[in-house]
């Protein structure tokens, strides 16, 4: 079969401007997406092994898997890596704005020539097999990580974890398990003992897994699936543990107390994350300092997790009311109570209404995104977005009322935080949240606040 991308796939054109860019080369991975979901790693394997096995030529791997909280883990633990004067390579996913996001060489975005690059040579090796989007992906990011030196290689799972893309390694340095919920079902459900079995599908034989905090049924199986394998398992509130004091973190492990300063990223919940993280880095290297810690959770950036928006034009629309504005890509019910109590932390600090602009794709559980927010009755404006996915605004209205709000709807996110600045009352805090796409959608009006 011909290597040469099919006619209506643009050829990559690093001169044409960084979105148009990283729609290209997301169309040439796409080219030869099957029509069927394959849950093996095989067709990972088969293209690895065209390219000289790059997975068996990584610095040590941190591999990271969970319902939440993956991302801003992923995060904590590049930072770590950088404040210890260590070179990360990262492979994060969805991403925002640009393809690039999701891989960093040496903390470094991938640029669009190597991308180009490697996507041509991936081409030739795949000689027009089924490969899905994010396969293709997962093997562009190790072959970019085997041929540019550094120190560690951290990984974020994509869906799941035992039939996951990334999920290649015999032996990784560390592997992490940060909470488990409900979400993605109908891929790995339905029942909550069964998606922790696909997260748990990470933990290698002999090889140490770092848990976080678990409900009871996910908590069984990951256990189970540790002592299977005979992986020594340190666990979030039984082997260490984390907490805010005094506005500070502390890590309670099993030979040390850290006082740390508190993460950079809002909300409660990030000192759990940040804590997952410490516990991990400190698995992956036991002689890392206080300072270097302390200095990691403190320089974390993560776009779209709580960010306050400071640039752009939802920004600017927001500043003109003397209203804050934040975007976060949370989208399903444990993300919802995560979210929820960060919101009322920002209003215990800031006494002011909060109103949620929501938009979500279809298939997310809205009502239970919604649901923890019923105690605090914030105004909601209900909008779309560009995708085919994407729920309606009528959808999540109907959500939303049965959560028991009373919301409104918009066309548009710019007409949603529009119509939220409407109120005779004290400028609100602005909250657009629903998912990752939507957030991304955001971003993309205001080139300065895309991931660097």
């Amino acid at each position: 079969m011909s290597a040469v991308p099919p006619p209506d796939v643009p050829a990559f054109d690093p001169g044409h401007d960084p979105i148009r860019a990283s729609d290209a080369v997301i169309q040439r991975l796409r080219a030869n997406h099957p029509t069927l979901i394959d849950l093996t790693t095989g067709r990972v394997e088969r293209l690895l092994a065209a390219v000289g096995r790059p997975d068996l030529k990584l610095p040590p791997v941190i591999h990271v898997a969970g319902t939440n909280g993956k991302g801003s883990t992923v995060a904590y633990l590049r930072a770590i890596a950088e404040a210890a004067g260590l070179k990360a390579h990262c492979l994060t996913s969805p991403h925002l704005v640009r393809f690039a996001e999701r891989i960093r060489l040496a903390g470094k975005l991938i640029t669009d020539a190597q991308l180009t690059e490697l996507t041509d040579r991936l081409e030739a090796a795949n000689a027009g097999e089924p490969i899905s989007f994010f396969e293709i992906t997962t093997v562009l990011a190790y072959l970019a990580f085997a041929e540019t030196p550094a120190d560690v290689c951290i990984v974020e799972v994509g869906l799941g974890g035992r039939f996951d893309a990334t999920n290649i390694f015999e032996a990784p340095a560390v592997s992490v398990i940060t909470p488990v919920d409900y979400d993605h079902v109908e891929m790995l459900g339905p029942g909550l003992s069964k998606i922790a079995w696909e997260k748990a599908g990470i933990i290698k034989h002999g090889r140490p897994v770092v848990v976080a905090r678990q409900q009871n049924e996910a908590l069984e199986m990951i256990e189970r699936e540790a002592d299977d394998r005979m992986a020594p398992m340190l666990l979030m509130g039984r082997d260490f543990d984390a907490w805010e004091e005094r506005g500070r973190l502390l890590v309670q492990m099993p030979d040390r107390l850290l006082d740390l300063p508190a993460p950079s990223l809002f909300g409660g919940y990030q000192f759990d994350n940040a804590g997952v993280a410490v516990a991990a880095a400190l698995t992956f290297d036991r002689g890392l300092s206080d300072e270097v810690l302390g200095a990691g959770v403190t320089s974390t950036v993560w776009p779209a997790r709580m960010q306050r928006l400071t640039a752009g034009p939802l920004a600017e629309l927001a500043k003109a009311r003397g209203a804050d504005l934040w975007l976060d890509g949370g989208h399903n019910p444990h993300a919802g109570r995560a979210l929820a109590e960060a919101a009322s932390r920002l209003i215990d600090r800031d006494p002011r209404p909060l109103v949620l602009v929501t938009g979500m794709f279809a298939r997310k559980d809205a009502e239970g995104f919604f649901r923890p927010f019923a105690e605090m009755r914030p105004r909601v404006v209900c909008t779309t977005f560009d995708s085919p996915i994407a729920a309606s605004a009528e959808e999540l209205v109907a959500a939303a009322v049965r959560a028991g709000l009373s919301p409104e709807t918009s066309s548009n996110v710019m007409d949603g935080v529009a119509r939220a600045l409407e109120t005779e009352g004290p400028a609100p805090h602005v909250l657009v949240c629903g998912g990752l796409h939507f957030a991304g959608e955001v971003l993309a009006m205001s080139p300065e606040t895309w991931p660097t």
